[in-house]
């Protein structure tokens, strides 16, 4: 019964996969609604703690955007990405795993994939090159942000093994830099030069292809509020690491603490959602219509649909699957960064793939150093070809050399995502046991 019960979870991952969007959260709930009247299951755990977190977080973002903050980031950005534009496949990766590290999500992307593609094409660079490495970077960045929801979540589900949020980012944060720039240099190697494409040839032919001046510049108006409200989302973000730090057993410097760190996050992001609105003077009827505000919110519904559904089928045959995969895992560790990319290529969210598994995992008897060093899998949102940063980045360049090939998946953001996360995950397994 159980292999149709899973048949019946895939069915509905792959319709939401269809849906796009929001819809993998609609379909994700239905699927929980099958599961419970037709076959029987309790539903499982909703994950409220990530939820929850993703909202706080997304209020401080859409605030600071609203004030100008993400214009003024962008801005930032660049002036970095212009200022050595021969190094752009290395600078531009760097900027968003960067951003997504400041923002906790990899949708700050966005904002700077046009001008990658435009500094790209002025140096007669492959815009695929930097495009796909630095939409890798933004979304293994999840993994390594001290504010974004998987962490968050992985850090609790590892208190209890005796694992801190401090050790998790230790290991994190270096392995996945590391992968990106590694990647990177392999990246600047991949595909044609843009003299020597033929699809570029053809589109440069047929006036497809704007040529950009020397005097061109992408124009932006910086207001006011902006450097204030990215301070002051600074100081907040400085101030969870620091809380987080100060209440660990690790350190020990809070041994009784009021706030546990979840809460913590949450009341510190709103903290800096009001400083925001009250200094920077904001209208805060204008969050609410915020870009980031909106796909925070729809990130929300597909973690509840999604992991809802995940826990819901995990929770009900837990003692199967410790008898089929226990053993496996606990001799061959690493199978779960496997287990981890293909769960995360259809759940299409690092938080819902960490939600659904990662407790399971650690049930099962995978060590804390394995699961951390694993982790990093759970960026596999690359696979198939339609995550939004990665249909940004095909439509910013017009070279037509960010394209998707005639078998789906043969498009140019495979090779560099797959090595990226092999190399964090090979890392993981040699620095996490040194930290933990």
């Amino acid at each position: 019964m159980w292999i149709i019960e899973l048949l019946a979870v895939l069915v509905f991952i792959f319709l939401g996969a269809r849906l796009g969007s929001i819809g993998i959260g609609f379909a994700g709930g239905l699927g929980v609604l099958v599961l419970a009247l037709v076959f029987g299951l309790t539903p499982g755990d909703i994950p409220i703690d990530v939820i929850l977190i993703i909202m706080s977080v997304i209020a401080a973002i859409a605030a600071m955007q609203v004030a100008g903050g993400l214009d003024y980031l962008v801005y930032l950005a660049e002036r970095i990405l212009r200022s050595n534009p021969k190094y752009i496949t290395f600078l531009a990766p760097l900027v968003t795993y960067v951003m997504t590290i400041f923002a906790g999500t990899g949708l700050t992307a966005f904002s700077t994939l046009p001008v990658i593609a435009e500094v790209a094409k002025r140096e007669g660079i492959r815009p695929s090159r930097p495009l796909s490495i630095a939409t890798i970077a933004s979304q293994i960045a999840i993994t390594a942000s001290p504010i974004s929801a998987a962490v968050v979540f992985f850090a609790g589900a590892l208190e209890p093994m005796g694992v801190g949020y401090v050790e998790l980012l230790a290991i994190c944060i270096p392995t996945t830099f590391v992968a990106v720039m590694l990647a990177a240099a392999v990246t600047n190697f991949l595909g044609k030069d843009l003299k020597d494409d033929p699809v570029y040839q053809d589109r440069l032919a047929k006036n497809l292809v704007a040529i950009p001046t020397d005097e061109e510049r992408l124009q932006r108006e910086i207001p006011a509020g902006a450097r204030t409200s990215v301070l002051i989302f600074l100081i907040a973000i400085i101030a969870v690491v620091g809380y987080a730090m100060a209440i660990s057993s690790t350190v020990g410097l809070i041994e009784e603490p009021v706030l546990k760190r979840d809460a913590a996050i949450m009341t510190f992001m709103l903290g800096a959602a009001t400083a925001i609105a009250l200094f920077c003077k904001i209208d805060c009827n204008k969050v609410l219509g915020a870009a980031t505000f909106k796909s925070g919110m729809s990130a929300c519904v597909c973690v509840l649909g999604v992991a809802w559904l995940g826990t819901t089928f995990v929770a009900a045959h837990i003692e199967e699957i410790n008898v089929f995969a226990g053993n496996i895992l606990e001799t061959k560790p690493w199978l779960l960064a496997v287990v981890l990319f293909f769960a995360a290529m259809l759940l299409y969210s690092q938080a819902a793939t960490t939600r659904a598994l990662m407790p399971a995992a650690l049930a099962l008897g995978v060590n804390p150093a394995a699961a951390i060093a694993a982790f990093a899998a759970v960026s596999a949102l690359f696979v198939l070809p339609t995550y939004p940063t990665l249909l940004a980045a095909i439509e910013f360049d017009d070279t037509g050399s960010t394209r998707i090939g005639k078998y789906v998946f043969d498009h140019p953001f495979l090779i560099p995502g797959v090595l990226t996360i092999t190399i964090a995950v090979s890392l993981g397994f040699l620095i996490a046991p040194l930290v933990i």
